[in-house]
């Protein structure tokens, strides 16, 4: 993506996670534990992993199902980040005494109901940007007033879209069941991969020398190594691709909604803030949508932040909007030759869809200027990534 909301300001650049403290997350509770219930809830913090090997660390530690720990939301590997996960059958004193490599536990707590995915607030980010131009304060702070004033653009940005950036890619060809392109992308482009080992093994998989591919891919690709097995098996690239986890496919999945919705923002970007007639409008305190009739009359309400315009996660039950906005989430479809009932896949990897807001706010904002570092600190609703904030204030693609 090349344009901003801020365009007209400058870029501060400057270079982003250059080590795990200079990325702080902080989970901003839905809800407090209240001291009773089966459910211990742990605060946690957490250096250099990914909340799935947290999850994993502590069920093997605690001695207790993976499945069985609860948690709010996914937080980034390369970060610090402090986030609450529950777990059952273990006493506070057995959590507390826990010794695992880049993970501290906090606190511990009981409450009676098991922490699901989305129960959170919202994040606090604060984050250090190193090696920054000249007068990136001050560039820091105007930017940050025009987020605070129209809204943050709502974007997913690159980091959703996995480590080689084609996880939307692979989600495109399961829903258009191409699954040899699938296990293509899957396995990787070679151009695009800097790993010797890996990028050897892309090449042979491209190859059709899927012995070669095995042998030259490394140990910790198993997902992608069992897909390789099963195809030399004589399994068909449907089966090979569709005996992965679950989990794994529809990240890929959730990845294309992801880009298609920021292809939405992105057509919309300059008028943010602004309702159109037939948009459906999203209600930040609780998330309803519904129809614009007479934007004049909704208008004001948006201007206070109460509402937004909105753009779908398509899936096949999601409604779309009406008017101008209508005709560019179908012109969107149409164009990726897909419907929303593409979307109803069997397998459980049937995505329903839903309605997202195309900006968000902007709490707590503030920057100070450290030698030549820039510390940005702000907070933002759950589902919403900092990189939307960062790259408005670096003028990088993140």
């Amino acid at each position: 993506m090349s344009s901003y909301l801020t365009a007209s300001c400058p870029g501060t650049g400057g270079s982003l996670k250059e080590t795990p403290e200079d990325f702080l997350v902080e989970e901003l509770p839905l809800y407090t534990p209240c001291g009773e219930g089966e459910h211990l809830y742990l605060t946690v913090e957490k250096r250099g992993l990914t909340t799935f090997d947290l999850l994993q660390q502590l069920a093997r530690a605690l001695k207790v199902p993976e499945r069985e720990i609860g948690y709010a939301g996914l937080k980034d590997a390369r970060a610090t980040t402090r986030q609450t996960v529950s777990v059952t059958g273990v006493r506070p004193e057995q959590a507390m005494a826990l010794e695992l490599a880049g993970v501290s536990i906090l606190a511990a707590r009981y409450h009676r109901n098991k922490l699901r995915l989305g129960h959170l607030a919202g994040n606090r980010f604060e984050i250090r940007l190193r090696g920054v131009g000249e007068g990136a304060l001050e560039t820091a702070l105007d930017v940050l007033h025009v987020l605070e004033q129209v809204g943050v653009p709502n974007l997913f940005g690159q980091q959703r879209y996995g480590s080689l950036g084609n996880s939307h890619l692979i989600g495109a060809a399961l829903l258009r069941r191409n699954f040899a392109e699938a296990a293509a992308q899957i396995v990787g482009d070679p151009a695009k991969i800097d790993n010797e080992r890996w990028r050897q093994g892309a090449e042979a998989f491209a190859a059709g020398d899927l012995a070669g591919a095995l042998a030259l891919l490394p140990p910790r690709m198993r997902d992608e190594r069992r897909m390789i097995e099963a195809l030399r098996a004589g399994r068909s690239a449907e089966e090979a691709v569709l005996a992965l986890p679950r989990k794994l496919l529809r990240l890929y999945l959730s990845a294309f909604q992801s880009a298609l919705f920021d292809r939405l923002v992105a057509m919309r970007l300059g008028t943010l803030e602004t309702l159109w007639a037939g948009d459906l409008a999203f209600k930040h305190d609780n998330g309803a949508c519904f129809i614009v009739e007479d934007p004049a009359i909704e208008q004001p309400r948006a201007n206070r932040f109460e509402i937004s315009p909105s753009a779908p996660l398509y899936g096949y039950k999601v409604t779309l909007a009406q008017g101008q906005a209508g005709l560019l989430e179908r012109a969107l479809l149409d164009k990726e030759r897909l419907q929303l009932e593409s979307f109803r896949l069997p397998g459980g990897l049937g995505m329903e869809g839903e309605r997202r807001p195309l900006r968000v706010p902007l709490a707590g904002a503030a920057a100070r200027q450290e030698g030549d570092d820039l510390l940005v600190s702000f907070s933002l609703p759950k589902g919403c990534y900092a990189t939307s904030v960062l790259r408005e204030i670096m003028k990088n693609e993140i």
